[in-house]
């Protein structure tokens, strides 16, 4: 029977996976287009990967809202083994990429079947952002000479950096206009790129940013084909190359060269990167899951090793779990692996149906989407955070960044192991305290009283996490765990991230997860994730102030007779129950204004992962109400709500009320319900005054006007439609 269910709710999510699908396609196609051509191999490659995986990993994999593809981390792989192993020739050099991106394949399913997927939690968290922020910098390096239309630029990742302002010199004073249109389009895509978050209208991004440079790109051309007397600007030579006929022009590997050094450290390094980059953005995506699964990252190894076969026996590049792509599906309400498929098949048409309108793309436009995404890894909010967790981990950071920019990923990565290690042991001044305890069990955990007890002993760091891991993945996270580093010397910040991750996995579904024993523990700053070392001394925070804004809604509060707390270190648990918090994550609550029953806040919140992250802050009300209200959710009816109808939701009508139904979409799973709460006098109260978002759950009314901090008149006239809406209830 529950089978049975399950296959009935696959069935009736398959219009919002398949729109999900749809909108993920849009970002996949010059994304792929654009990191195969980053990678010194054909276009089709990149899309070629995203089908294969799309199709294979849907079908076999172990994850569940996650997109598969052409990774960013592989590209500056992908590049050096085309370069070394073609010796000059990058055709050549092509083929042999392709076997070793075979084999690569093969490890990872064998590195699968062994259930080796815990292997990712054996590298230093600061290592792991130094090696991606290398990678960073390497695609930003190479891709932004690209996008001034240079497409000869050579030389190691720092003669390509210092090489910039002559770029950009060249590209002004430059007498070819072909470079130069070229160069200026590549310059409005970046712009396209770094403002298009900025602008926070939905009908807007209902096209993704890489998609609007497609349509802007192909657009351009046919206006000086169709309607200019000027002849197209842009030399052949500077837009993609596609073949004519795609379907017979596979490429095929080539594995002569199977025993030379060589093609053996290209097939590390790109297991090695393929690998790590897909576990991060599992874990990533997992906290993103609405419906909180977790996935089973053996399984979805092997399903990525054998895509990663197929594709490269095919002629494309590695398959590995992408983030950017994962997060926006999940935004997009995609709830299975049908998602995945379907965004494979959107890609499968394109390339047959919109071919000739691809090969009018300029190389410049894609490069400019890589510059950002570069950007994205490297940028220097990435290096503060890295900072504010200590200074050590700044240079693990850096060391490993450096390595690996001057020298290969590999002996990067290995050189951000050595550095944690020789770093922990300055900082407890006792490197006997992990060689005499690494290889011993210093974990136990037992059950009492329901609760689920884990004691850590000696120490625990990213040397010895997997024995940690290994014992809390066998709780369930509905349940009650506590973790008592009473006993321990000294706790990493890859340990203290971690056991964040699980205190957020366990309190989505609704369990209880608390470490303790870390109060007379001396952090390396005071973030959170700062690696902790046991000492006598206790370290306390600095209260804050009151900014002009706060003092204003102070003021509001005496005004008003509410309660006023700036510094409120209240959880709201309420907000997760909300429809509108389901993929977002809740990073802090402040400025809080309550009286009984209505309370108006600031939240900080997230949406996606990692290089997709978008941080906003926006201000809500959320109301008591004194008698139970239907789950339901009421917005502005628009062009978006049709949209929403196609993808599986419906639009709930109140009979004798036809101006509420037209302008107001009114959407929930009990219509009865809905239809009875409202009444003619709360129809009133929502045609007289400003429109709202609101969600209903069994916690109450979640209403929210803008994406942003609302100013202190917007905060007041929230304050009065919440009494009033209160009152009306």
């Amino acid at each position: 029977m529950a089978k049975k269910n399950t296959f009935k709710t696959f069935l009736s999510d398959i219009p919002q996976n398949l729109f999900s699908g749809f909108v993920v396609s849009l970002i996949a196609l010059p994304l792929g287009l654009g990191l195969a051509l980053a990678s010194g191999a054909p276009p089709i490659s990149g899309i070629i990967a995203a089908i294969v995986g799309g199709i294979v990993v849907s079908l076999i994999g172990g994850s569940h809202v996650t997109i598969t593809g052409p990774g960013n981390g592989l590209v500056v792989v992908i590049l050096a083994a085309i370069t070394t192993l073609g010796e000059g020739n990058m055709q050549e050099g092509f083929l042999f990429t392709l076997a070793a991106i075979v084999i690569s394949g093969i490890i990872m399913i064998i590195l699968g079947f062994l259930r080796m997927g815990s292997l990712g939690d054996f590298f230093p968290s600061s290592a792991i952002q130094g090696m991606l922020a290398a990678i960073g910098i390497g695609i930003f390096a190479k891709q932004i000479h690209v996008m001034f239309g240079n497409l000869n630029a050579k030389g190691s990742i720092v003669d390509l950096l210092i090489q910039i302002p002559e770029g950009i010199i060249n590209l002004v004073t430059i007498d070819d206009s072909s470079i130069f249109y070229a160069g200026l389009i590549g310059i409005i895509s970046l712009l396209i790129m770094v403002f298009y978050s900025k602008i926070r209208n939905r009908y807007f991004q209902l096209i993704p940013a890489p998609m609007w440079i497609v349509v802007l790109s192909v657009g351009m051309y046919y206006y000086f084909e169709l309607v200019s007397s000027s002849a197209y600007p842009i030399d052949k030579s500077l837009l993609i190359a596609l073949p004519n006929d795609i379907l017979s022009n596979f490429a095929f590997p080539n594995f002569s060269k199977i025993y030379d050094s060589d093609f053996l450290n290209a097939v590390i390094a790109i297991t090695l990167i393929a690998s790590i980059e897909s576990l991060l953005s599992i874990k990533a995506v997992d906290k993103l899951d609405p419906l909180k699964r977790r996935s089973n990252v053996n399984k979805d190894i092997r399903a990525l090793g054998l895509a990663t076969v197929i594709s490269g026996f095919l002629g494309g590049l590695n398959v590995v779990t992408v983030i950017a792509r994962s997060s926006v599906n999940v935004n997009n309400k995609g709830t299975n692996r049908s998602a995945n498929f379907f965004h494979a098949v959107f890609l499968v048409v394109f390339i047959l149906l919109f071919a000739t309108e691809l090969r009018k793309i300029p190389l410049p436009a894609l490069a400019a989407i890589l510059v950002y995404t570069g950007y994205k890894l490297a940028s220097p909010e990435n290096i503060k955070k890295v900072f504010s967790i200590g200074s050590e981990q700044l240079i693990i950071f850096l060391i490993t960044l450096l390595t690996t920019i001057t020298t290969s990923l590999i002996t990067g990565i290995i050189v951000g192991i050595i550095i944690t290690f020789i770093i922990h042991i300055i900082i407890n001044k006792n490197i006997l305290l992990f060689i005499k305890n690494i290889l011993k069990p210093n974990v136990l955990m037992f059950k009492e009283e329901g609760k689920y007890y884990v004691s850590v002993q000696n120490f625990s760091s990213f040397l010895n996490y997997t024995k940690l891991k290994n014992k809390l993945d066998q709780i369930p996270e509905s349940e009650e765990a506590i973790i008592d580093f009473s006993l321990c010397d000294f706790v990493d910040h890859s340990v203290m991230e971690n056991m964040n991750n699980y205190s957020e996995s366990f309190t989505r579904k609704r369990g209880h997860f608390e470490v303790i024993g870390l109060d007379d523990s001396k952090p390396g700053s005071e973030h959170p994730f700062a690696l902790r070392k046991i000492l006598t001394k206790q370290i306390t925070l600095k209260e804050g102030y009151l900014t002009k804004r706060q003092k204003s809604i102070q003021n509001i509060s005496e005004e008003m007779h509410w309660k006023y707390d700036a510094f409120s270190a209240k959880e709201m648990e309420e907000l997760p129950s909300f429809g509108y918090f389901k993929t977002r994550k809740i990073n802090k609550v402040s400025n809080v204004l309550s009286n009984q029953d209505c309370t108006i806040f600031d939240v900080q919140f997230s949406e996606g992962e990692m290089i997709a992250k978008q941080v906003i802050k926006a201000t809500m009300l959320h109301i008591h109400p004194l008698k139970p209200v239907p789950n339901f959710t009421l917005d502005r009816e628009g062009i978006f709500e049709y949209i929403l109808d196609f993808a599986g939701y419906k639009d709930i009508s109140i009979e004798n009320h036809p101006d509420f139904s037209k302008r107001f979409y009114l959407a929930g799973k009990n219509e009865e319900q809905i239809r009875d709460f409202f009444t003619n006098e709360l129809i009133l109260f929502f045609e007289s005054n400003k429109q709202y978002h609101i969600e209903a759950s069994q916690n109450g009314l979640l209403i929210i006007g803008h994406e942003r901090l609302s100013s202190v008149k917007e905060m007041k006239a929230l304050a009065y439609f919440g009494m009033g809406l209160q009152t009306t209830i």
